[in-house]
This record gives C-alpha cells, structure tokens and sequence, in this order.
C-alpha cells in the first residue's frame, strides 16, 4: 500500500508489477483487492496502471529478443525448481517494463536533463576536473553537475547530481557554499567532498580543514577527517570512511562487506544500462572488492562468477539473479 507521498519513480514501479501480474491471467481474489485498495489509494495509480499495460502489450507485440546468460548453466543450475526459472522470467519482463517506463531511476532522465541546467556535468564513467572563475577546482564524479551561481557577497555552487570534492580558493569577503538537498555547506578555507544520495539525503566529508554545514535548520561544524549525513529534518554525524567515500577519484569503486544491493546501486552510477537484483535477500549479501572503473564490464562478471550468480541482458537492463 502507498499513500500520497509515494513518488513518481515509486508509482511507475509498482504500477509495472501489477501489469506484469495482470499479464499472467485472472487474478486471485485477494490479489484483487489489494489492486482496488492501491487504486483508491492515489489517483495517479490508475493513469500509470493503464500506461504500464499499454507498455507491456508494445513490448509483447515487439520483435523477440534473445536472452542469453553471460555463462553456461551447470547441470545443477538446469535442475532448479521451475518455480524460481518462473520468478526469474517473471524479473525479466517486469525489468523491460521499468526501463520502457523510465521507472528504473532518476538516473536515464537525469542524463538528459542536466546537459539543460547544468553549467558543468560528467557522463556516466567520467571523472573530470576542472577549475572555477575564482581559482576553486571541482573534480566532479560520474553521472554528476553543478550549477554555478557567484555574486559579489557570495560564491554559491549549487551540487544538481552526483557527488563533487571542492578545493576552495580563499576569499574572505565572499564566502565559498555548496547547497544541495535543501541543505548547505560553508567551507572555511578547506578541501571537502559532498555526494547525494538516491534517498533525498546528502553526505558531507571534510579532507582538510573544517566546514560548516546547515540543514533542516540546525547547523554543525566538521573538522578534517569528520562526516555526516542531513535531509530535510536535519543532521546526523557519521563516522564514514572517506577515502573509500572518494575511491572513484582514484579511478576505483572499493567494497568493504557490502551488500550487493548498495554495491550494484554504485555500479549504476558508473555504467550505461541498468542493474538490476533479483530478490532482497539476494541483495543483502555481502560483497568486497576493488573495482577498476575502466573494467566495469569484466569486474561485473568477476563479481557474478565469485558469488554464483547469473545475468540476464534486455533492452538495457542486466538482470542479477
């Protein structure tokens, strides 16, 4: 059940498992009626229902397309219950429905977008740095933009996507502030890192000197070496692991018993196509690693072939089952 509050992303997901559902046939009765109370819930449901059926009978009328596995399945692979061949069947169609429907994250219409507002933005894979009309250096991380907004009291840049480490030239008389998330971080003569997160959320980390950071009207001042976490309600010290926090400078993604989850969502943030887990338990398992972010593609098989995995490949969507 969702509420008014769910958001787009959210609705065109679920909407999509409910036409890969109807697909199948006539529904059970309490299928039924949970699909009546999620319609009542929102009358968004009922518009991004009908155009998540609509999607899912183009993609049924289109041209077949193969779905080969990255390796052979062993005997014991062939054995498995017809009851998870069906599940995983079941991710798949429900997979090219999301990407059909731009449900499988802000990630693809951000792309297109940020070129639009952006003043400075990087590609997925790209890491690129780059220096500010005052001297400041900005080395932006993939799939990241800023926006910036410098005034004679102030020199503001606005963090759209991604994650930025800033070094800041000094200026007493204007002050140098990162706002991303509704919230901002003042540097006082320093080097830092501020990333977003998927969740509305932003993380700051401070690589020399100190900041100040501000939100959800409480204020907090980071030392060298200090980090934390604000929304919108606030902020929560965290005692994050910077260096490994900024990897991706260096050209490497490092996972230190992460789960697979957390470890594919940043895979996304650095490869064109989509990822994709098959079930949340799966996704609880822990995986560490370094990753070269100029091998994506065969550290991925690596990390499938290491935790006895498969991958399924459709219309951009790389299933992990």
């Amino acid at each position: 059940m969702t509420s008014q509050h769910s958001t787009p992303r959210e609705i065109r997901e679920q909407a999509a498992e409910w036409a890969v559902l109807l697909s199948d046939g006539p529904l059970a009765a309490e299928q039924e009626a949970a699909l009546a109370l999620w319609l009542e819930a929102d009358p968004r449901h009922a518009q991004a229902l009908t155009f998540a059926r609509d999607t899912w009978a183009a993609l049924a009328q289109a041209p077949a397309s193969p779905l080969q596995p990255r390796r052979q399945r062993s005997a014991a692979q062939r054995q498995r219950p017809a009851r998870r061949r069906s599940r995983v069947r079941r991710w798949v169609a429900a997979a090219c429905v999301f990407a059909m429907l731009g449900g499988l994250g802000w990630s693809q219409q951000q792309r297109i977008m940020l070129p639009l507002i952006a003043d400075h933005h990087t590609a997925a894979g790209e890491v690129r740095s780059l220096t500010l009309a005052d001297g400041s250096e900005v080395l932006l991380d993939s799939a990241s933009a800023i926006r910036v907004n410098y005034s004679s009291a102030q020199r503001q840049v606005e963090l759209l996507a991604g994650a930025a480490i800033f070094q800041v030239a000094a200026q007493a008389d204007r002050p140098f502030v990162v706002a991303a998330d509704g919230g901002t971080t003042r540097a006082l003569g320093t080097r830092f890192v501020v990333q977003r997160q998927d969740d509305g959320a932003a993380l700051v980390g401070v690589l020399e000197h100190s900041v100040e950071v501000s939100a959800g009207g409480h204020q907090w001042q980071l030392a060298e070496g200090e980090s934390l976490r604000y929304d919108a309600q606030g902020l929560s010290p965290l005692a994050l692991d910077l260096p490994r926090l900024t990897s991706w400078q260096r050209g490497l993604l490092v996972f230190d018993r992460t789960p697979l989850a957390q470890a594919v969502a940043q895979l996304n943030h650095y490869r064109a196509g989509h990822l994709l887990i098959a079930d949340q338990a799966l996704g609880q398992r822990e995986v560490s690693g370094v990753i070269r972010l100029d091998d994506l593609d065969n550290a991925l098989s690596t990390l499938t072939r290491e935790m006895d995995l498969r991958q399924l490949q459709m219309l951009g969507v790389t299933l992990v089952y």
